[in-house]
């Protein structure tokens, strides 16, 4: 049976800027800390998968450490990166259940469809689990949130692009990689879930819309509300027949195109030995993570 597997921050639910950015900035305030990402700085931050690790990437920042004296102690300046961490985490869930961000367009929809039609719901996120959990609920409801299979950064040790939460999704929901389609918002993403053999979407935000998605089975602005707000086709190489928003049959259709892509690529042996899922390269990245 398909699986549908979704990251959460800026697929779920824009976060990055009204919600994480926006709890960073408070956290620094109350910690009498002076410093403030901008957009600018935080979308390159965005590079770095999970909060502690951008958190922690302060310490080698020329410019933080003008304002700011880093521990020399790498015990105490840990200490410090999860006190900050732990309470930036409290401010975004206290935004997320205020209904201070909303849920992207077409995310509820499609997971609906694929929950009536029976395949398998997952979500893979670098974000903490807790913060997962919230904003997951706060989008899908109750009721539809206990479908998923919820991993988090706190279920691997290497994050996104490293595709180790992606394999532990498949493994956890008892699925083949190459019966699933993931839905992504950033380059890291996409290189974690084509490098575990799956099929991406992704619905970039304004914060990540400029990196490179090549690899992607479809770009969309969003996956669309056929009565509401609709999704423009950024990129779409394999020409599934997508208009304003993407449905479960658009989801079948680049499921088959891509096992076609990789017949094309490694033909069945007169053996009949199946094709393999590494015949899916990933494009090249750099692990940015220090976990």
């Amino acid at each position: 049976m398909p699986a549908l597997i979704f990251d959460c921050d800026g697929v779920l639910i824009d976060t990055e800027q009204g919600g994480h950015l926006r709890a960073f900035n408070e956290m620094w305030r109350e910690f009498g800390v002076p410093w403030q990402w901008s957009p600018a700085q935080y979308a390159a931050k965005l590079k770095i998968s999970g909060g502690k690790e951008r958190l922690r990437s302060l310490r080698h920042d020329v410019d933080f450490r003008t304002v700011w004296d880093v521990p020399t102690s790498p015990s105490a300046w840990e200490q410090t990166v999860a006190a900050w961490h732990r309470r930036k985490t409290e401010i975004f869930l206290d935004i997320v259940r205020s209904g201070g961000v909303t849920p992207r367009p077409g995310v509820r929809r499609l997971a609906e469809e694929a929950a009536k039609a029976g395949w398998s719901l997952a979500i893979a996120s670098a974000s903490a689990q807790r913060s997962v959990q919230a904003v997951l609920k706060h989008v899908m409801g109750n009721e539809l949130a206990c479908r998923f299979t919820v991993l988090s950064g706190e279920s691997v040790a290497a994050k996104k692009p490293a595709p180790d939460v992606y394999e532990l999704a498949a493994r956890a929901i008892d699925a083949k990689p190459s019966d699933c389609v993931v839905v992504e918002d950033s380059r890291n993403g996409l290189v974690a879930a084509l490098a575990a053999g799956m099929t991406c979407v992704v619905t970039p935000t304004e914060l990540s819309r400029s990196e490179d998605f090549s690899g992607a089975a479809l770009v969309i602005t969003c996956l669309g509300e056929p009565a509401a707000e609709q999704g423009s086709v950024l990129a779409n190489p394999h020409g599934v027949p997508v208009a304003d928003h993407v449905d479960l049959g658009h989801l079948r259709q680049l499921l088959q195109t891509a096992q076609m892509y990789r017949t094309a690529l490694h033909p069945l042996p007169h053996s009949n030995r199946p094709p393999t899922d590494t015949s899916r390269r990933a494009p090249s990245a750099v692990r940015t993570t220090d976990s």
